[in-house]
């Protein structure tokens, strides 16, 4: 190789190093930029609605007078309509992503249905909300409940969680697979003893994900009848009569703590908005919670699983 053709390699390699120093820069910035916002939206939040938090304000049911307004309902429908979500879409999605990438043939079927799970994870929200004020509340007559609140959240986040899934197990190298057939493992046994324990962490991680991103919802939750304003609690899940145990809450009318943020945030008075980003200080640290919760499984079965 002649020296004006090392020159040139040189020259060239050099440019190559710029330009790729001049990448990670812009990189770095966006994501700076990004992280700076988020943090003066979160500063500007929390020195707004930090000052009002409050047991009073937890404890209160919602007013026309915002000194005395809380979001006792508020939260506690959350609570239940997440609770009627988590139900509804974690055994059916986890048992779809197993089935999906473990038994199902690879054929134009199955590509056709990967390929629609994949575009309903990102139909934008009012879709599902329009589909299940047709389904759920007209068709099956659950109405403006509880119950539809958490089957429409549940149809919203049941993609994420099958995709979630599968790559949880697509993540579990082959040798584990081939492994348990050499000692005779049917294919249930290897699912269940290998495959589902090792993906568990990414499934649990996939789940709390996708139900983080169900709480901050309100659109498809407005189009099925939310109460924007709401002074009483569902039906208690437990009574003192036989059969002490009642169902009457699923059919309660709710209301969630984006709804009740919306509703004060459209009013015109300053003391409501201090309300509504109070809310969003909760709403923002149950969210981070389970976000924060999601990466500490993630890291504790990633350390306890060792292929």
């Amino acid at each position: 190789m002649s020296r004006s053709e090392m020159v040139r390699i040189e020259r060239h390699l050099n440019r190559r190093k710029v330009a790729d120093f001049l990448f990670a820069m812009v990189g770095l910035l966006c994501l700076l930029f990004a992280l700076l916002t988020l943090l003066a939206l979160m500063y500007d939040l929390a020195r707004t609605g930090v000052p009002r938090l409050s047991l009073d304000f937890l404890a209160s049911f919602p007013s026309r007078f915002a000194d005395r307004s809380g979001i006792l309902s508020a939260w506690v429908g959350t609570l239940c309509v997440m609770a009627v979500t988590a139900v509804a879409v974690i055994p059916v999605g986890v048992a779809a992503g197993v089935y999906l990438e473990e038994y199902a043939p690879k054929n134009a079927l199955t590509a056709i249905i990967e390929l629609n799970i994949i575009n309903l994870a990102a139909i934008p929200s009012i879709t599902f909300g329009l589909m299940a004020l047709g389904l759920f509340v007209y068709e099956f007559g659950f109405g403006q409940s509880i119950l539809t609140a958490g089957l429409t959240l549940g149809l919203l986040v049941l993609p994420i969680v099958i995709v979630t899934t599968r790559e949880a197990i697509r993540a579990i190298p082959n040798t584990i697979r081939e492994a348990a057939y050499a000692v005779g493992a049917s294919k249930w046994q290897v699912v269940q003893h290998h495959i589902v324990p090792y993906s568990a962490g990414g499934i649990l991680t996939g789940i709390i994900i996708s139900l983080s991103r169900a709480i901050g919802e309100t659109a498809p939750l407005i189009t099925i009848g939310a109460l924007t304003f709401i002074a009483f609690l569902p039906t208690p899940p437990v009574s003192g009569d036989a059969p002490y145990v009642s169902f009457q809450w699923l059919m309660d009318p709710f209301t969630v703590m984006p709804i009740q943020m919306f509703n004060w945030v459209s009013r015109p008075q300053p003391e409501f908005h201090v309300n509504a980003a109070a809310t969003g200080v909760i709403l923002l640290a149950m969210t981070l919670v389970m976000n924060g919760a999601a990466i500490y499984i993630r890291y504790r079965f990633r350390k306890r699983v060792k292929w």
